[in-house]
């Protein structure tokens, strides 16, 4: 066998931190939960709401080229005659 020293308590610290963080990212989580519920119960849509923070991440010209790009296929889709549906196999 070698002899290998493993710092125990350097491993604790990491373990320890990482639990702490998961600790907190558990009650942020629930603070979320709990925002999202009293904007429920004043009449907001969550799912609405959800969608506005997405968009918000985002970087307004992507966002921007991706509104456009969806504008344009539902106009395509809109102006398209119906085909008519394949027969299932």
């Amino acid at each position: 066998m070698s002899d290998i020293t493993i710092p125990g308590g350097r491993i604790r610290s990491f373990v320890e931190r990482i639990e702490n963080l998961d600790t907190e990212m558990h009650e942020l989580s629930e603070q979320k939960k709990e925002v999202f519920s009293e904007a429920k119960g004043e009449g907001f849509d969550v799912k609405i709401l959800k969608e506005i923070i997405k968009l918000r991440k985002e970087d307004k010209e992507e966002r921007d080229e991706r509104e456009s790009l969806l504008d344009l296929y539902m106009r395509a889709m809109e102006t398209a005659p119906p085909e008519k549906a394949a027969k299932a196999a």
